[in-house]
């Protein structure tokens, strides 16, 4: 077998030297880009994070801040509501305790009048003259002005009058007892006076003689009252009356009770006015069942006939 010899020459190797100098170079400069391309990317990501990142975490509170605005609002809306249906509540309050104020002011009038007392002197229809510091410090108001102002007048109004209406339950109540201690009435329910005070003929005698008081006829048994309020001073006997009820009424009065069949007050009895005190008869010198009325002032005797009419 034949062997063939190949030379190659120094050019050849010169040229397969460069190649591969060449071809690592490529290599080089590809990865070179290609680790250049990589940081352009990684680069570019996190540039896109940075920017993008803050404005989204604003964008998320500004929502949220949004949403807390909505929601205070709706509970702002709340809160009026109910505030205006308070004030609503008050107002129509106002409106009845004005009409009570007017309801007291006609009251007191009434009542002037059937006192008999001095309409400039109570008159409901006005304020009385009020004063107060020129520098006053205002309260703190959390209704409306409006609304306020009414109330505060209100509550002045009623203060005025409960003043006003103090004085005059004091006056009636002190005219009212001074009344009910002054003789006023028949000491019987039913009865006719069968023999009046002052000069008459004795019907025992048939001579004139003086009649200290009011003989009042009535059924044997009839209740007596008092004719007014009193202590009595005196329960027993007297001579020509019978069996005697007194009763010192104050400020001068006295009366008398006698020609009794039973005596119920006992001395030293506080008796109301109208109050039962003994059993009409015809005990003392007596020519049948009576009531004997007498009225005393000042200790001296007077006609109980004016009083009995009142």
């Amino acid at each position: 077998m034949g062997m063939i010899l190949v030379a190659r020459s120094q050019r050849c190797a010169v040229s397969d030297t460069w190649l591969t100098n060449r071809r690592q170079a490529n290599r080089r400069l590809q990865w070179r880009l290609l680790l250049g391309v990589a940081l352009c990317i990684v680069t570019s990501a996190t540039l896109a994070v940075w920017i993008v990142s803050p404005g989204s975490r604003t964008l998320a509170k500004v929502d949220s801040l949004r949403q807390q605005v909505a929601s205070q609002k709706v509970e702002l809306q709340q809160v009026r509501d109910n505030a205006q249906q308070d004030i609503n509540r008050m107002a129509i309050k106002l409106g009845e305790l004005q009409a009570d104020s007017a309801r007291l002011d006609a009251l007191g009038q009434r009542l002037v009048a059937a006192g008999k007392l001095d309409p400039k002197e109570f008159d409901f229809s006005e304020s009385p003259g009020i004063g107060g510091p020129e520098n006053a410090v205002p309260p703190t108001r959390s209704l409306p002005f409006d609304l306020t102002v009414s109330m505060e007048q209100l509550a002045q109004r009623f203060d005025n009058q409960q003043n006003q209406l103090g004085v005059l339950q004091s006056l009636l109540t002190d005219r009212e007892v001074a009344a009910s201690l002054v003789p006023a009435g028949m000491p019987v329910n039913d009865g006719y006076v069968s023999s009046p005070y002052g000069y008459r003929i004795d019907p025992f005698t048939g001579r004139r003689s003086f009649h200290p008081g009011l003989d009042i006829g009535v059924p044997f048994g009839t209740q007596v009252h008092s004719v007014a309020a009193g202590v009595v001073t005196y329960a027993g006997v007297r001579d020509g009356y019978g069996k005697v009820v007194e009763i010192d009424h104050g400020d001068g009065y006295m009366t008398r009770y006698a020609h009794n069949s039973k005596l119920l007050a006992h001395v030293g009895e506080h008796v109301h006015a109208g109050e039962v005190i003994s059993d009409a008869g015809s005990t003392g010198r007596s020519t049948g069942p009576h009531v004997h009325f007498e009225v005393w002032h000042d200790g001296k005797l007077v006609n109980p006939i004016a009083y009995v009419r009142r």
